[in-house]
């Protein structure tokens, strides 16, 4: 019998996975953080014999490499992929035995990048499950645009080929365990259910239902925003990561968070938004520990500067700092604990700003004589479904860059539930700006009375 045991890191909204008998196992794609691994095979009785990447991650540094090391496993990587360091390549056709009856067929699926592999678990011969990585997801597939802007278009149609590959060579009942697709921004779309297989992929796919033109038009259609991050993991990733490192950063005093400041460094208070919005040290930004820390503060934060980071609780501080290490963010430059009576020097009184419900909004703009500017941080596919009447649209990735296009005047900012606009909302706060978050669930506007366009 084997198993099959997933990994989730939610935050980047992937999926890693260890497969294995009763004495052996493969990780595929395995995160940063190996540990996690490591512990999965101990729970298992398992040595963990191969590592496979299904492609060179454009989304997060990986930690198969170190993986490889630490258990002295085989390390398999797609035979084109241009790396710097030793590894078995892997070519279309391959067959990697992992336990007895058990191994994985590599199956090139070019398209979200050029060399992309796919592995094939069997079982006595009889496939089971498909590790697809970037290639065929549930419901969707990975995006074809993040290797080179001239690749894009025969990327996708090398990703409708290898959608279809898949589905002419692997049985209806194999399931497919996709790395992307869940929250990931390697993803062209949000994952739909949580488990899948070949046969229902035919019957719910567009790369499998549509011809290839039509895929293509409505593919290239949808692709948001590529997350600023995403232009350095590919290149750590060739490059081979250094050893993540995860020891507590040194600790900061009240004196050394203003010095930063002043520096023009990021601080960076993990708290709820609730709790920022009530009291923060002035300058700080808020990335909530519990929200997607991981993709909007490397997406945000000009690479390599140095941040400190502000928690509530050591473990909080050490959770954040393992989804930070997970895209390049290796060691905070500075730490702290507690709240913000903790961060200020003596004589300081901690910023704070008002939040709202799009009722309070509806009712702001019926009463004011000069109405506030409202500023929707949502992303273009999100604004297209609908947007408030003369609102101001910036997405919260950019606003770090555009802030001085906002329109002088309170500002209302909102996205789709909450967390994004107390993100903008804490950068507002920074340069100075009069601020109100609305914290409230976007299908809730109209209803307040606000007036909701579809997009032209």
């Amino acid at each position: 019998m084997f198993f099959v045991d997933t990994i989730e890191i939610e935050g980047l909204g992937n999926r890693h996975y260890l497969a294995g008998g009763s004495r052996a196992a493969v990780a595929v794609d395995p995160p940063r953080d190996i540990d996690q691994v490591i512990a999965a095979a101990a729970r298992r009785g398992v040595r963990i014999t191969h590592v496979v990447e299904t492609h060179i991650h454009n989304d997060y540094v990986t930690g198969g490499l170190e993986l490889a090391r630490v258990t002295g496993a085989a390390y398999l990587v797609p035979a084109a992929a241009q790396v710097a360091f030793a590894r078995v390549p892997v070519h279309d056709g391959d067959v990697i035995e992992i336990d007895e009856e058990l191994s994985v067929r590599a199956l090139a699926t070019p398209g979200h990048t050029p060399h992309h592999t796919a592995y094939v678990l069997e079982e006595a011969g009889t496939p089971v499950a498909a590790f697809t990585g970037g290639s065929l997801l549930m419901g969707t597939v990975g995006r074809p645009d993040l290797v080179e802007p001239r690749l894009t278009e025969n990327l996708a149609r090398a990703q409708h080929a290898s959608a279809h590959r898949l589905a002419a060579e692997l049985p209806d009942d194999t399931s497919i365990l996709p790395t992307h697709g869940f929250g990931s921004f390697c993803s062209s779309g949000q994952a739909e259910g949580e488990a899948s297989t070949i046969g229902r992929e035919k019957a719910v796919n567009a790369a499998l239902l549509q011809d290839v033109d039509s895929f293509l038009a409505g593919l290239l259609a949808g692709l948001e925003d590529v997350p600023a991050y995403y232009a350095h993991m590919a290149p750590a990733n060739s490059a081979g990561p250094e050893p993540v490192d995860l020891t507590a950063p040194r600790r900061a005093d009240a004196q050394e968070i203003g010095v930063r400041l002043a520096a023009g460094e990021w601080v960076v208070d993990l708290r709820n938004r609730v709790a920022f919005a009530q009291g923060h040290v002035a300058g700080s930004f808020n990335f909530e520990a519990d929200g997607k820390i991981a993709t909007y503060l490397a997406w945000m934060i000009p690479w390599g500067k140095p941040v400190t980071l502000l928690a509530e609780t050591p473990q909080q501080l050490a959770d954040a700092q393992r989804e930070l290490v997970r895209v390049g963010i290796d060691h905070p430059a500075a730490a702290a604990t507690g709240s913000p009576s903790d961060w200020l020097r003596p004589g300081q009184v901690p910023a704070s700003f008002r939040r709202a419900v799009f009722a309070d909004l509806a009712a702001e703009l019926s009463r004011s004589e000069v109405p506030p500017v409202v500023l929707d941080v949502r992303r273009d596919s999100e604004r297209a479904g609908g947007y408030v009447e003369g609102s101001v649209h910036i997405p919260v990735h950019a606003l770090h860059q555009r802030i001085d296009e906002v329109p002088a005047g309170q500002v209302w900012v909102h996205c789709a539930g909450g967390m994004r606009a107390g993100i903008a909302a804490s950068l507002l706060d920074a340069a100075g700006r009069d601020v109100v978050a609305v914290d409230d669930g976007f299908d809730r506007a109209a209803e307040a009375g606000l007036t909701v366009h579809a997009a032209a």
